[in-house]
């Protein structure tokens, strides 16, 4: 090379200048909130105390579970997984509260098993304005469920729309129970909305005009069923069945007051309800009133003998040994166990979207609960799968064919 005009010491500046910039090291990669060399923080939002503080203790330990079992295999990628979990009691506005702590302060990665309707219509749209991976949520409302998805929103679990559709065709393809003769007792918010709708949406597949459904309810976090209860005993005559949107201490009590009422119905609910609370609820009452409700899910019965279900039991005997098996805590467990798959996949270089991209990226993968689970960039829900469960005298969960 020849040397321009000009003096040495301009000519030798400019060979460090140049040699500086060909070895100037990669900028760092930008600091991905809640993520570390070490660690991965997710945040939790949902009922710690008052009437559904059982559904968050229940979530919370299945996610919990599967977290620990995922730390005890030295983490993903070498990063452990924590859970930030706050109290919202089941109310709106202080989910909105929850969710900013979560997000602005806490600065977690993303957000993991919320639970319920109402919270869900505050801390979605905060979630999708935010950026912030909203997973696996303790829900079936549509709202979580656009079509196209939203980018940021992924569920495990089948929507109420199919829960309550399975249970309509169920009344009335197999108990050969009319449509004019279900009527529905929903909490008054948009989970008890999101729950009729979907009865709704069946009734006019039966030719049924669902603004003659009869629908009873009461308010969230109360268990004040009376009006509900006086409704359905004035309609006795033309309703043999009631299909619930409820959480369980309302549900018992509707029961039990109209089965003291000597009323023959046949009494179902969604999954939401928790489901072994119920049972316990009822049966403190008595056989009488647990005997034949019928509670749909979706996962699987948690006493069952599949892979995935065996692997759950002996986790939680290791990680929560005072907790019994159940239906909540295993769909937290099934969750987290989804998204810790996903992790794996995203790699090393853990971002949003390379979580995101590998979450749709997952293709019928089988965990061993009796049905595949399959994302997509249009397909935000896991799992459609609808099963069947039906309480006995003794308390015990059976499993019921729907079909």
């Amino acid at each position: 090379m020849s040397r321009p005009n000009g003096s040495g010491s301009l000519w030798a500046a400019a060979l460090v200048a140049v040699a500086a910039g060909l070895l100037r090291p990669e900028p760092a990669r930008a600091q991905v909130n809640g993520v570390t060399e070490t660690e991965v923080v997710f945040g939790m939002s949902a009922a710690f105390s008052g009437q559904a503080k059982e559904l968050g203790r229940q979530m919370k330990i299945g996610i919990d579970v599967a977290f620990a079992a995922a730390n005890e295999a030295g983490g993903v990628h070498g990063r452990k997984l924590a859970l930030v979990a706050m109290d919202d009691g089941y109310e709106p506005a202080r989910t909105q509260t929850a969710m900013k702590e979560l997000v602005e302060k806490r600065k977690v990665f993303g957000i993991v098993g919320n639970v319920g309707t109402p919270t869900a219509v505050v801390a979605v749209p905060y979630a999708v304005e935010k950026g912030v991976l909203f997973f696996g949520a303790f829900t079936g409302a549509g709202l979580l469920r656009n079509d196209p998805p939203d980018r940021f929103v992924f569920n495990y679990r089948a929507s109420y729309a199919e829960e309550t559709a399975a249970m309509v065709r169920y009344l009335i393809e197999v108990r050969r129970i009319k449509p004019n003769q279900i009527a529905v007792f929903a909490q008054e918010d948009a989970y008890g909305d999101a729950g009729f709708n979907g009865v709704a949406h069946m009734m006019r597949r039966y030719k049924r005009d669902p603004a003659q459904v009869i629908r009873v309810g009461y308010k969230r976090n109360t268990t004040d069923v009376a009006d509900a209860v006086k409704i359905v005993k004035q309609n006795a005559s033309k309703i043999r069945a009631v299909i619930m949107v409820p959480t369980a201490k309302a549900a018992a009590r509707f029961v039990q007051k109209l089965r003291d009422e000597r009323l023959d119905l046949v009494f179902s609910a969604v999954s939401f309800v928790g489901s072994n609370e119920l049972a316990e609820e009822l049966m403190q009452l008595g056989p009488r009133y647990a005997d034949g409700v019928i509670v749909t899910q979706v996962v699987p019965l948690p006493t069952s003998k599949a892979t995935a279900i065996l692997k759950y039991q002996q986790l939680l005997s290791r990680f929560a040994p005072s907790e019994k098996p159940g239906f909540v805590s295993l769909e937290g467990y099934v969750a987290a166990s989804v998204l810790v798959e996903a992790l794996k996949r995203a790699g090393k270089n853990l971002s949003t979207d390379t979580l995101i991209e590998a979450i749709e990226g997952i293709k019928g993968w089988d965990m061993g609960i009796g049905v595949p689970i399959t994302f997509g960039p249009s397909e935000h829900q896991g799992s459609h799968k609808v099963w069947g469960t039906v309480i006995d005298a003794q308390g015990i969960f059976r499993a019921l064919e729907l079909e």
